[in-house]
């Protein structure tokens, strides 16, 4: 009997942390992107406390992650926010380092962007993970903190690539602006009132469109 729980605890924790390491994917972006600009010996702090932040607000959310998602419109507001932070992240990385803001101020702003996105994206992925542990929490929180150091590596390797490759800020906002497209086609709201749309690439595609193209002309606007 104690093997069977044991094995089935095992089962769960496995399962947590690999619904998280597929959500890391996106949120290893965005803490990339948003510690992009940051000073290099703030690099690794932005990048720590943006995933402990992540991590502490998604085992919040697992709480109320199902009332959340029957919230109608909450997808929207969240999929319109999602799109506001992926033009920013492409905007802020076009500008040359302020030496008159201070490295405290760069460091909370980063660490800002990293947690409003992420629970932007963890919905879905917090249904998902209360599934899996089935109501126990110390699976939720075990299994979470185990995949810390995973996000933090995969942060860092994205941080390497982007300071050679700059257009990866490019595609890895295009990729925010697709999954903001996506939660928004599957809000409650949209599902009941324009059915037509289904499940589609037509909004996630303009998601990204929109990004990329706004983002485009804010510059050209303001040179």
């Amino acid at each position: 009997m104690e093997d069977i729980l044991y094995n089935a605890a095992l089962i769960s924790i496995l399962q947590i942390i690999a619904i998280d390491i597929v959500l890391g994917g996106d949120n290893a972006i965005v803490i990339a992107l948003a510690c992009k600009n940051l000073p290099e010996k703030q690099r690794k702090l932005g990048i720590f406390y943006g995933a402990l932040g992540a991590i502490v607000l998604r085992v919040i959310m697992v709480f109320f992650a199902t009332t959340l998602l029957m919230i109608s419109g909450l997808k929207i507001v969240g999929g319109l926010l999602l799109l506001w932070i992926a033009v920013k992240l492409i905007l802020d990385s076009n500008k040359k380092d302020n030496l008159n803001i201070g490295q405290e101020k760069n460091l909370f702003g980063a660490v800002k962007t990293i947690i409003i996105a992420d629970f932007v994206m963890s919905l879905d992925n917090s249904v998902a993970i209360a599934a899996a542990a089935d109501g126990n929490m110390y699976m939720v929180v075990f299994g979470l903190l185990l995949s810390i150091p995973i996000i933090i590596w995969g942060s860092s390797l994205i941080l390497k690539f982007i300071d050679k490759y700059p257009i990866i800020i490019y595609l890895g906002s295009a990729l925010l602006g697709w999954i903001a497209g996506d939660m928004i086609q599957t809000d409650i709201f949209v599902e009941k009132n324009f059915d037509f749309i289904g499940t589609n690439t037509l909004l996630p595609l303009l998601g990204s469109v929109f990004v990329l193209v706004f983002s485009f002309l804010f510059k050209s606007i303001n040179k």
